[in-house]
């Protein structure tokens, strides 16, 4: 129950923000959001603008900060296997260039039927803390 209310309040805030949800521009109610439905593979990739080891860390912590369960962690193919709303999802990073990463996340079992919220969450989560890079600490 506390996690239906936390997506509730993350895509409320997301709602009211004004934030666009798919490249199209089209904006999707609350319900839509949180209601499973048909996802193009088109809006199950994205580019992000920083290279892909600090993706490869952002994913892990946008992951982490929706509350999802991590299954699996390949850092050297540059995977994350991890359940969100019992459904598990594959995020793959991949290189573009010097400056810029893939994240790409699919479902497991190759059926898209699910809530677009998921993969939009862990997208704002990396777009809004992509100037924070990963630190070494000793």
């Amino acid at each position: 129950m506390e996690r239906i209310l936390k997506y509730i309040a993350i895509l409320t805030f997301l709602l009211f923000s004004g934030v666009q949800v798919f490249a199209s521009g089209e904006q999707l109610s609350l319900s839509t959001l949180v209601t499973a439905q048909n996802i193009s593979f088109e809006n199950c990739t994205k580019v992000f603008n920083t290279d892909n080891v600090s993706l490869f860390y952002l994913t892990i912590a946008a992951i982490n900060a929706n509350r999802f369960a991590v299954d699996e962690i390949q850092s050297q193919s540059g995977y994350v296997l991890f359940t969100a709303v019992n459904k598990q999802f594959i995020a793959s990073v991949s290189n573009v260039n010097t400056n810029q990463g893939m994240l790409r996340i699919t479902p497991a079992d190759g059926n898209y039927y699910f809530q677009p919220g998921i993969i939009l969450n862990i997208y704002k989560y990396i777009e809004l803390n992509m100037s924070k890079k990963p630190q070494v600490l000793f």
